[in-house]
């Protein structure tokens, strides 16, 4: 039979190899658990800076695109005023075109009327010369007739 002693310090000392062997296996799995957390963090900081990188490129492009939209907005705007202008000139001009016609067209009429008035007027004196009492009876039943409607008012 064995030493009780020796086979109580072999156990000993396996448990105590155990444990260290077991402490080696702890601290390297930690160690390797750092590692992996470290990488894991350059790796989520190099995907932030990539983002940032991103978002500024894509910030760029937005406000690029916006400034081309501004820029063309502006184009537009103004060839519609010009355009707008163009159409008001031109809407001008026939109006007064129209308003020399209906100017025109206006004196030819008055022209014609007096024409009428004229020879209506001679018409008249004519008729007065030839018979003064029967005007005159005429002159004075209008102007009883127009002062009759006057006093009324």
């Amino acid at each position: 039979m064995a030493n009780p002693q020796s086979t109580a310090e072999d156990m000993k000392n396996e448990a105590r190899k155990a444990t260290d062997d077991l402490g080696q296996h702890a601290r390297d799995a930690a160690d390797d658990m750092g590692r992996h957390a470290r990488n894991a963090a350059d790796d989520a900081g190099a995907a932030l800076d990539s983002a940032r990188e991103r978002g500024a490129e894509l910030y760029d492009t937005v406000r690029e695109k916006g400034q081309e939209f501004v820029e063309t907005a502006r184009k537009r705007g103004e060839e519609y005023v010009e355009a707008a202008r163009e159409r008001g000139h031109d809407y001008a001009d026939r109006a007064r075109g129209e308003a020399r016609r209906l100017y025109r067209e206006g004196e030819r009429r008055a022209g014609e009327m007096a024409e009428h008035a004229e020879e209506y007027y001679d018409e008249v004196s004519t008729m007065v010369r030839r018979n003064p009492a029967q005007a005159l009876g005429i002159a004075a039943g209008v102007g009883f007739l127009l002062g009759l409607i006057i006093a009324r008012r």
